[in-house]
């Protein structure tokens, strides 16, 4: 397995989807910004080919309903290239866009505790989808569960609308 590297780079590609809401950008940028500050992100080697080391570049779009991960090298060449179905995170995201929602309208009317609570099940929702986001990249790319909440954040708000 090639040793773990990280990320020093991410894009987001959202063309063709409709413009994001404020509150939606706001999640993209703290997604972003936590994920370039601490991830863990390696290829691994995969039969006989050379895997490239990192650090890598990603770069996360969504074509014909597919998740693509586009990782490259730091001087821009391919080092692997992902098209993952979201159907099997389709109803995590559903779950998780519903309670974020919540949480959002909570947090302006709401006292505390009730916002705690609905925090907890939100964060509850996100470690699923991360630990189903693990399950999807195994064997193509190796994380760590903070990273993969960070991805799954970022998957999601590719996904969010408005």
């Amino acid at each position: 397995m090639a040793e773990l590297s990280h990320l020093t780079h991410i894009e987001l590609d959202d063309t063709g989807l409709p413009a994001p809401s404020s509150d939606i950008q706001r999640e993209r940028k703290v997604a972003l910004f936590d994920l370039m500050e601490e991830n863990v992100f390696g290829l691994p080697n995969r039969g006989d080919k050379e895997t490239p080391e990192g650090p890598y570049h990603l770069f996360i779009s969504v074509k014909d309903r597919r998740l693509v991960l586009d990782i490259r090298t730091e001087n821009g060449s391919p080092a692997a290239e992902f098209h993952l179905s979201v159907s099997p995170l389709k109803q995590v995201i559903k779950d998780y866009f519903q309670i974020y929602e919540s949480y959002v309208d909570a947090v302006k009317r709401l006292p505390a505790a009730q916002i705690e609570a609905i925090d907890m099940g939100r964060r509850g929702i996100h470690d699923e989808g991360s630990r189903q986001l693990m399950e999807r990249i195994e064997g193509k790319i190796n994380t760590d569960l903070a990273t993969a909440r960070r991805l799954f954040t970022l998957v999601c708000v590719l996904h969010m609308r408005g």
